[in-house]
């Protein structure tokens, strides 16, 4: 898969002075790679306990907006840190990820699952019985299934990309 917006584009952040300082020092991209290790398993712990808490797996004796709240105040400060770690990385080596047509699917699973989560904890704010019974509590079960495939899928994505290069 070969676009040439994407090719011009990556070309052009690989020539800019931050991704060449990025390539030149030897500890930067590992040390972000670490520290965007650590908030994938910090995301997917909160995602876990979410999505198991609305499957009744774990926590059926707390409410399902507490275990949304408790959660949430870690789940989106280590998307932020994901995202800015993941920038980097990028920076570093644009066509790597840019050109490469699994980056590009784990980003769309990504935005898919981080919606999902917002469409799920948000009703929770106004109404913390809002996903409680009937129906709804059907569609967040669902909901809760297709969140964990999705995570999944982009743990796996994640590692891919490195083997998976566009020529």
């Amino acid at each position: 898969m070969h676009n040439a917006f994407v090719d011009v584009f990556a070309r052009w952040i690989a020539a800019t002075r931050m991704s060449l300082a990025i390539g030149e020092v030897r500890w930067i991209t590992p040390s972000v790679q670490c520290v965007h290790i650590l908030a994938i398993a910090a995301t997917l712990a909160c995602m876990a306990m979410l999505n198991l808490r609305v499957l009744g797996v774990v926590g059926r004796e707390e409410s399902l907006a507490s275990v949304s709240h408790r959660y949430a105040r870690w789940l989106w400060p280590t998307l932020v840190v994901l995202f800015l770690t993941g920038s980097v990385l990028i920076i570093g080596e644009p066509r790597r990820s840019l050109e490469n047509v699994v980056f590009a699917t784990k980003m769309v699973l990504v935005a898919t699952v981080a919606l999902i989560t917002f469409a799920v904890t948000r009703p929770l704010k106004q109404d913390a019985a809002f996903w409680d019974s009937g129906p709804r509590h059907r569609v967040a079960q669902l909901l809760a299934v297709i969140s964990l495939c999705l995570w999944a899928a982009i743990v796996f994505a994640g590692r891919w990309i490195a083997y998976a290069q566009d020529s």
